[in-house]
């Protein structure tokens, strides 16, 4: 790919958005614009005076069902999908206006940014792109959940899922390294029970969804279906894996290993990697993010 591809990456033009959020259900447009070099991903509420919150861990807020940002007491909600699309497709800065408190849910996945960024294709930046290299192990562990990262190369990353029936045990594994986000990845759609309805919705969750934008499952099998992998959950988990670590300010160069993990785990392994600072370097000239495939769902 050449000494160009360890350059910086911003969209070459604005993309707009309008959808409801997963869990508020309130109306929101939002906003992709280009970005200088070094900018990295800022959400900017635009209902709230421009006020503006960088992507990092330093702002991650409450995490329970979504992975949501505050600074100064101005939230960002339901980040991850969008997050994921950018990292997983090879976009390093961006400016997000938005009109509301969370990101559009969309269809559930990744899908709808990835077809967008192939729309108005990416431009190269005169900056090389920062790594965060993992040295050594870090490990978060809570009963039978769990999630590691360790020295690699690419973007490897191993998940295992065990839910109840329908979906039982899946495991996925795959690099980002090899193009396996666009393709394999960003079609996954979020999912839930709907013996689980009356619960989340009584804790003020999923008031925007609807059989668009998530896969809905019952004990005898998926009701809206069909997938679009067999492996669904556990792909769409491996999605919001790599939208919570895009936390860390910049793409790992590393493995990562989860099991029975979410979003509070995802974002507790980066609240201790930026504690940690002897577990990782900042690399450059290295560039993991193969050319992106068409999208074929």
């Amino acid at each position: 790919m050449g000494q160009e591809a360890h350059l910086e990456r911003t969209i070459r033009s604005e993309i707009e958005f309008a959808g409801v959020g997963l869990h508020s259900g309130a109306p929101v447009s939002m906003r992709l614009v280009p970005a200088p070099a070094g900018s990295g991903i800022v959400f900017r509420r635009t209902d709230l005076d421009n006020f503006e919150i960088p992507a990092n861990g330093r702002n991650v807020a409450k995490v329970s069902y979504a992975t949501s940002l505050m600074r100064q007491s101005v939230l960002i909600s339901t980040t991850e999908h969008l997050l994921s699309a950018l990292i997983g497709y090879g976009v390093d800065n961006v400016i997000v206006e938005i009109d509301n408190l969370e990101v559009p849910i969309l269809d559930g996945s990744a899908l709808p940014y990835v077809r967008a960024f192939e729309s108005v294709g990416l431009k190269q930046q005169r900056r090389k792109r920062e790594y965060l290299k993992i040295l050594r192990e870090v490990e978060v562990r809570e009963g039978s959940k769990f999630i590691g990262v360790y020295p690699g190369d690419g973007y490897g990353i191993e998940y295992a899922i065990d839910f109840p029936e329908p979906i039982g045990s899946e495991t996925f594994s795959g690099d980002l390294a090899t193009g396996d986000y666009v393709k394999w990845i960003a079609p996954a759609r979020t999912f839930g029970f709907k013996e689980d309805e009356p619960m989340l919705r009584n804790m003020g969750l999923i008031r925007g969804v609807s059989d668009d934008c998530a896969i809905i499952l019952s004990r005898k099998g998926v009701e809206n279906g069909p997938l679009r992998f067999a492996d669904e959950f556990v792909r769409h988990k491996v999605l919001d894996l790599i939208g919570d670590l895009a936390l860390a300010g910049r793409r790992i160069l590393g493995r990562v290993v989860a099991e029975r993990a979410g979003h509070a785990m995802h974002t507790a392994l980066v609240q201790r990697l930026m504690r940690d600072r002897s577990a990782w370097e900042l690399a450059h000239g290295y560039d993991y993010v193969a050319e992106p495939e068409p999208v074929a769902v």
